[in-house]
């Protein structure tokens, strides 16, 4: 049932038989056809325990916040954007290879800073201002 691995860049690739794909009907738009046919495609992807994929790169991509990410670490892609089933498969194996290729960049690590004295300054003088403008604003000494 498969089109061959999944190339995500010149080191990585997800053999086939990691890919489960199911084909179910879609919904919306396309008259008689979309009862009858199966062309959506919902593929899954066991990220959590793919042997294909580096431990660094399964960590990041399970740390992500996703909503096709279930609980057990499988991803899940539905796809149901095309008429034909060829279509919708492409277009899933490409959304799980961007998926991994968002995952291979490492985020660069935050360097702590403080505020620059000016910075400071100026806060504290803005501060003064609006205290000021609210002062003004009192009806303490309005005849």
């Amino acid at each position: 049932m498969g089109s061959g691995p999944v190339t995500i860049s010149a080191q990585l690739e997800i053999p086939d038989g990691e890919i489960v794909e199911r084909f179910v009907r879609a919904s919306g738009a396309g008259g008689q056809n979309v009862n009858k046919v199966s062309t959506a495609v919902e593929l899954r992807f066991d990220v959590a325990n793919s042997p294909s994929l580096p431990d660094p790169l399964r960590e990041r991509l399970l740390a992500r916040r996703d909503r096709r990410m279930t609980g057990e670490g499988v991803l899940v892609i539905d796809a149901q954007r095309f008429r034909t089933q060829d279509r919708n498969r492409e277009d899933a194996r490409e959304r799980l290879a961007a998926f991994i290729q968002a995952g291979l960049s490492v985020p660069k690590p935050r360097k702590a800073t403080k505020p620059t004295h000016g910075s400071k300054l100026r806060r504290l003088d803005a501060k003064r201002g609006r205290a000021q403008i609210k002062r003004g604003r009192s009806s303490r000494d309005w005849e």
